[in-house]
């Protein structure tokens, strides 16, 4: 009897399901959503080679420099790199004296107490600091970036699909609103003070244009600093602070992988040699 029931009350929940997926099914396909202008006009990340793709890519020391230069002249002036300290960039190919002398001549200074006083102040940075932040609190970053605050950029190719390639979309992808875009959606034109870039999610966002001319830095190394090259080099660097284990990693994963087919290969013949008399026997 209990079988019974309990077949009854699985049976009406399952045909109760199959209710609710056909009417669901049904809805959808004579009343499909309506489809918004981000799902219409937003952008997948642009193909970008770069010398980290790949199992076997390595990252290029004078790119990541290059990128190191773009970030401390165009971009640290309103993003942080909370995750990073200066003598990180010894992975970055610079020496300890250089590194020093980078964390000195940091604009920002890091926030310190006065022993004295014990009042806030600041003082120069060392090695050792985290990259100080270009504000001080979250209040002061929105009132600066008109009312948004500009977000930490240490783990930002780990925190977006394809992330390398999409800092370097967005870096390059500003552009005037389609009027493909305004005819369809006439109600999402850009707002006052945002700026259209169909490689961020929702389309319009409030930084502007970082890179806006070649030439806006200059290389030590000689390399044209065109707004391509920048966007890459940029790109390079901050996928760098996210992963500066990256070259590390994938050499540990190429080791496993050999030490596993080795490891398979000897336990095969391990077991054809220990059970090839007993196949016989049998």
């Amino acid at each position: 009897m209990v079988r019974i029931g309990a077949f009854l009350v699985g049976l009406f929940f399952a045909g109760w399901l199959l209710i609710s997926f056909l009417v669901g099914a049904v809805a959808y396909v004579s009343e499909p959503p309506a489809k918004t202008v981000e799902h219409e006009f937003h952008k997948h990340p642009k193909d970008v080679d770069f010398s980290f793709n790949g199992p076997f890519g390595k990252f290029d020391q004078a790119q990541l420099q290059r990128g190191f230069q773009v970030f401390k002249e165009v971009c640290s002036a309103c993003h942080s790199l909370k995750f990073v300290a200066f003598r990180d960039l010894k992975g970055l190919g610079y020496n300890e004296a250089e590194i020093k002398a980078i964390a000195k001549q940091w604009a920002i200074k890091t926030p310190d107490v006065d022993p004295k006083t014990g009042e806030a102040s600041s003082r120069e940075p060392v090695p050792a600091d985290y990259f100080p932040k270009p504000f001080a609190n979250n209040v002061a970053a929105a009132a600066a970036n008109n009312n948004a605050i500009p977000p930490d950029l240490s783990l930002m190719t780990k925190a977006r699909h394809d992330g390398s390639a999409y800092v370097y979309s967005l870096l390059t992808g500003f552009q005037k609103q389609p009027e493909e875009l305004l005819k369809h959606f006439p109600d999402a034109k850009t707002p006052e003070g945002l700026h259209y870039n169909p490689y961020f999610a929702n389309l319009n966002l409030a930084m502007a244009p970082p890179l806006t001319a070649d030439g806006q830095v200059t290389y030590g190394d000689g390399t044209k600093a065109t707004v391509d090259q920048m966007a890459k080099d940029v790109s390079a660097f901050l996928t760098w602070t996210a992963e500066p284990k990256l070259e590390n990693r994938r050499r540990a994963g190429l080791a496993t992988i050999v030490f596993l087919l080795i490891a398979t290969a000897l336990a095969y013949m391990s077991y054809q040699n220990i059970w090839a008399d007993k196949k016989k026997a049998a």
